[in-house]
Order: C-alpha cells, then sequence, then structure tokens
C-alpha cells in the first residue's frame, strides 16, 4: 500500500525554522517539569514500598478537613490549578496558537482523536468480562510534561514543527480527556449546584464585558465556581478549566501581554515544579507485593492499560495521521518524516499524570486502582524507552534548530 511521499531532507544553509518564544518557553518549563515529576513518582514508588511505607499511606490519608484526606485535597484542590493552566494553554491555542486555523490543525487534531479512540477500544477489548472496564479513560491520555522532556533531550535533531505538532496534539488529547473526565467520571449529579455553577460563569462573563481588570472579584468568583462544581457532582478540577478558557488569550486596551499569558507566566511554574510532583507524590506510591494481580480482573486492567499507552496511542495516532494525509485532511509538519511520526506517536503513549488522575476516578481503592496505577507506570516506561529510541534514530540525520 502507497505511503505518502516523505519530504526532502533540510538543505544545509536553508532557512530553519524555530519555536515562537512563548511556545518555546511553555515547553521548556514542561521539560523542567518532567524531570521533577519522575523523581516525584521514584520517591512515592520507594517510599510506599520500604520498610516505612505505613508513613506514607498515613501521611496522605490524614484527614484535612469535609471528611476528606491530604490526597483527596491534592486530587480535587491543587489540581485545579493545574487544569486551569491546561485551560490557559489550550484558549491560547484556540485564539493566537496552532488550533485557530482549521487546515493547520487538522492532522494534530486528527491524529489526537485516533490517539483517544484506539487505546480506549484496546482496553476494553482486553478487559472484557474481567470487571474493570470502566477504566477505559486512562490509556487516553497523554503527559505533556514526560513527553515533550523526551524531545527536549533530543533538542535540535527533532524538527520545530514537530514538536508544535507533539503540543497540540497533547492540547487536543487535553480538551478529550477533560470532557471523558467531566462526562463519565462524575458521578451524583445534583441540577441545584450545576445551576449555581453556570451562575457564577455568567457573572464572570458580564465582569469581562464590563471592562473589570482587577483580579479579586475574579478570584473570589473561581473559588464559587470551584465550589459549587465540586457540590454539584462533577469533578472540581473542571472548574479550573472553564476558568482558563474564560481568561482572554489577547492583549486588553492595547497591551502587548494578554492576561491569560501573564497567568500562564506565574502559574505555570508552580503548576509544572509543585503541584504536579506532589500529585506524583501523593498518587504513585502504589504497594507492589507478590500478590497484586491475585484480585478477579486485575491483571486485565493492567494489561490494559500498557496495551493502550504502547499499541493504542502508536497505531491510532500514526494510522490517524495517515489516514488524513491519503485522504487530504491533513498533511504532515514540515521537515518531518513518517518514521517520525510512528515515533512521536509512540511517545504519546507517556500518559502519566492525567492517566493516574482517570484511575482514582475510575476505581475504589483497592486492587483494580492499584493494578490501574501498575499498568500506567509500566506502560509509560516502555512508551517513552520506545517512542524515544525510535525518534532519536528518525531524527539522526536532521539537526534542525529548536
Amino acid at each position: 500500500m502507497a505511503t505518502p511521499t516523505d519530504p526532502p531532507p533540510t538543505p544545509v544553509g536553508a532557512r530553519r525554522r524555530r519555536l515562537p518564544t512563548s511556545v518555546a518557553r511553555f515547553m521548556g518549563t514542561e521539560a523542567a517539569g518532567g524531570a521533577l515529576l519522575l523523581a516525584a513518582a521514584l520517591v512515592a514508588l520507594v517510599w510506599a514500598n520500604s520498610p516505612v511505607g505505613g508513613s506514607y499511606r498515613s501521611l496522605w490519608h490524614t484527614e484535612i478537613a469535609f471528611d476528606s484526606d491530604l490526597q483527596h485535597w491534592v486530587n480535587d484542590g491543587l489540581m485545579v490549578v493545574f487544569f486551569f493552566v491546561v485551560g490557559l494553554e489550550i484558549k491560547r491555542e484556540l485564539v493566537v496558537g496552532k488550533l485557530r486555523d482549521p487546515r493547520t490543525a487538522a492532522m494534530p487534531v486528527i491524529a489526537a482523536l485516533g490517539g483517544m479512540a484506539v487505546p480506549a477500544l484496546l482496553y476494553l477489548l482486553v478487559t472484557a468480562g474481567s470487571g474493570g472496564s470502566r477504566g477505559w479513560g486512562i490509556p487516553m491520555a497523554t503527559d505533556i510534561a514526560f513527553a515533550v522532556g523526551l524531545v527536549t533531550v533530543l533538542g535540535r535533531r527533532v524538527p520545530a514543527s514537530l514538536k508544535l505538532f507533539l503540543l497540540t496534539l497533547a492540547v487536543v488529547d487535553d480538551i478529550g480527556a477533560i470532557v471523558v473526565i467531566g462526562v463519565f467520571y462524575s458521578a451524583g449529579l445534583e441540577p441545584r449546584f450545576l445551576a449555581a455553577a453556570a451562575a457564577v460563569v455568567v457573572a464572570i462573563v458580564l465582569l469581562k464585558r464590563s471592562g473589570v481588570v482587577s483580579l479579586v472579584p475574579y478570584v473570589a468568583l473561581g473559588v464559587a465556581l470551584w465550589l459549587a462544581t465540586y457540590a454539584s457532582g462533577v469533578h472540581a478540577t473542571i472548574a479550573g478549566v472553564v476558568l482558563g478558557l474564560l481568561t482572554p488569550a489577547r492583549g486588553l486596551r492595547g497591551a502587548a501581554v494578554s492576561p491569560a499569558e501573564r497567568i500562564t507566566h506565574v502559574l505555570h511554574p508552580w503548576s509544572s515544579f509543585v503541584i504536579v510532583p506532589v500529585f506524583a507524590l501523593a498518587n504513585a506510591g502504589v504497594v507492589i507485593r507478590a500478590d497484586s494481580f491475585d484480585a478477579p480482573g486485575a491483571t486485565a486492567v493492567s494489561a490494559g492499560v500498557v496495551v493502550g499507552l504502547v499499541v493504542g496511542k502508536t497505531v491510532g495516532i500514526a494510522g490517524a495521521a495517515w489516514l488524513a494525509a491519503r485522504t487530504g485532511l491533513g498533511r504532515l509538519p514540515d521537515d518531518t518524516t513518517w518514521p517520525m511520526m510512528l515515533a512521536i506517536a509512540a511517545v504519546a503513549g507517556v500518559g502519566f499524570t492525567v492517566s493516574l488522575f482517570i484511575a482514582e476516578l475510575a476505581f475504589d481503592v483497592g486492587p483494580l486502582q492499584d493494578a490501574a496505577k501498575l499498568g500506567v507506570l509500566a506502560g509509560s516506561t516502555v512508551a517513552a524507552l520506545v517512542g524515544g529510541t525510535a525518534l532519536r534514530r528518525a531524527c539522526r540525520r536532521r539537526a534542525v534548530p529548536a
């Protein structure tokens, strides 16, 4: 079967594309945060499986307030900031980034859709009849920090256009994950509080249209939105995404820097260097025992996650991209070959942060949740090794500055 012709190598001395400054800064922060995220996950695993592992569980299950423990407040409270930053990045991409142009965005959007659908389907096939089908959303996610970190390690070998493709794909992937969390992993919806959350959103919109620029009323309304969303049964982190999407991504009153960019500049380092590593520390500490997979359905759940992340992401993203190119709906990023696309699809199988987050929502504390988390850790590790090695080989003869 014929495939689209790979583009010729970039001639020496030809004009070389570079990442926009704001995108390069964003990816640089993600890459540095990815290293800290990995360290936090390793600390959690070692701590939970050490002779003092009991202190790990005692710490994160310490009740803080409202009958909720510390881990719960990290997942439902601190992670709102992470999802707020995600919302800001989605808004930036929609307004001034690659997602504003449907033709340019077509390839990463189609590839991302394939990279969400195929892992979910493979997971359901592997777990059929095991009682673990509720975790189908776990292998759908791509971890921006880890994926960008892997690509950043290769530096100038990777074309800037391919880095932008990965970032855009990951943003679309985040949109899909947010929809999945909001629609499929929210329970016991309370119409009264949903209405209250909607009223807060309307109030924020009216404040924006009235030209109010002070942060005080927006912060107060943001807290109110979080409380209403939390009480409504929709996962509270969705409030962070909504706030991010409501933030203006263009400069106001002639300002060169938009509110979204200013807030991202302040919050993104906190999200990458503090909040996400703390999340990993609180959630990656799975106890590995000889009987870890003895519970009914545990082996299938773990295998389904690994297959979804390693095989599903690669086949889904690369296959959807190939179909898009064949049908004329999309085209390869500049200076990119099909071996590079296959490799970057494998890299996108690193689904750490959001995958762990969905595992917490999909299963109650117990064997199936532990099996899902072990699957995320194992699948992400395999995807990183396979994808990173393949990308290095595919880009070996390329030297395009980032």
